[in-house]
């Protein structure tokens, strides 16, 4: 199992029995379809696994899970997006940056990727800051989300 650890964090993708688990106890309705959507992807895909699956980021000094992240599969071209959000309460505090940053850095290791990307909600700032200190820059057009990013260090920008 890959396991990344940064100064504050421990991020590591969970076990199909554990997204069930995730699943369940999600109350919204639209994550729910979305991690669903992940375990399927990991059930069948398995030789990609780590692409589909859920990842959640840990605090070191206490276990508590403050947030997750998603890649949405790797597609033909070795192309992955990244999804993120933080739980209630534990916004502003650099967290997202940190692990965005390091599973980034992770990812553009591996040989089948190509490149990263990654789509916010035009309103959502915050999470354009992530992605810009994170170290991604403005692909120049919208996806069906809004802005689309490419992390820059995977593109000839």
């Amino acid at each position: 199992m890959v396991t990344i650890r940064t100064e504050r964090l421990t991020i590591y993708p969970l076990s199909d029995e554990e997204m069930e688990a995730m699943i369940q106890e999600e109350p919204n309705a639209m994550l729910r379809q979305a991690f669903s959507e992940m375990l399927a992807g990991c059930r069948s895909d398995p030789e990609h696994r780590i692409w589909h699956a859920i990842w959640v980021l840990a605090l070191n000094d206490s276990g508590k899970i403050v947030g997750s992240l998603a890649f949405k599969g790797i597609d033909g071209s070795g192309m992955v997006e990244i999804g993120y959000g933080m739980n209630p309460g534990n916004e502003g505090k650099g967290l997202m940056t940190e692990a965005v940053s390091a599973v980034v850095r992770w990812a553009s290791r591996q040989p089948e990727v190509r490149s990263i990307e990654a789509e916010t909600a035009p309103d959502n700032i915050a999470s354009q800051r992530v992605l810009e200190k994170a170290g991604f820059v403005p692909k120049g057009f919208f996806g069906s989300e809004g802005p689309r990013y490419i992390w820059k260090d995977s593109c000839s920008c």
